[in-house]
């Protein structure tokens, strides 16, 4: 599949460029960092609020590994999702989003994990920040969005296993009872959603082992 990865230089998106290649697709980095090098991919160098429709056209599918980390920014996740949904509406070009487990159920669908007593103060502003960002996708019946909800520990130096399990909306957990998983084992159940096509229009999580 051709593939077009924005913030392909971030963690997220070196693990997803990583996992593309090595499953045979053809991958288009898009950055804004004009340091970037990779000799394996092609590269586009915009912002991505400067992407069109006509530079996203032609992709199987578009995965945002975006992320900002500053109150100042915040707002961005949501401008973000708008922004790559308006412009794939009405075409067959899959939207993957990553977002954040702070929107994930404790239970029957009454409490997420971000409104939880023991969510820690220092990431709620993310929280909230990724939760516009599926808000904005969810509502959406225009473009075949995937939100992508990692577990709660998101672990940039975890191992890759290669495996890994699925859920929707709720907290999942793996044999040690940890919302837990590497960045490299999530960006395989990314890339393995391409070809599965089991949550479009719809969210996942995925939660691994500690090697």
């Amino acid at each position: 599949m051709k593939i077009a990865i924005i913030g392909a230089n971030g963690k997220s998106g070196s693990n997803l460029v990583q996992e593309a290649l090595k499953q045979g697709h053809d991958v288009t980095a898009i950055v804004r960092n004009k340091e970037y090098k990779n000799g394996d991919v092609k590269i586009v160098y915009k912002d991505v609020f400067e992407l069109t429709k006509a530079d996203l056209a032609g992709f199987d599918a578009v995965i945002s590994a975006f992320a900002a980390w500053t109150p100042e920014t915040f707002p961005l996740h949501k401008k973000v999702a708008k922004h790559l949904a308006d412009a794939l509406s009405g075409t067959k070009t899959r939207l993957l989003a990553i977002g954040g487990a702070g929107t994930l159920y404790v239970d029957d669908k009454q409490t997420m994990v971000m409104d939880t007593p023991s969510f820690p103060a220092g990431y709620m502003g993310v929280a909230k920040a990724t939760a516009e960002s599926f808000s904005e996708l969810k509502g959406r019946t225009d473009v075949l969005w995937t939100y992508v909800s990692p577990a709660g520990d998101y672990d940039a130096n975890g191992a890759r296993t290669g495996k890994y399990a699925l859920g929707n909306d709720h907290v999942i957990l793996n044999s040690q009872n940890e919302s837990y998983i590497s960045y490299a084992d999530l960006a395989i159940a990314i890339i393995d959603e391409l070809k599965n096509r089991n949550f479009v229009q719809k969210r996942f999580t995925a939660v691994g082992e500690r090697a």
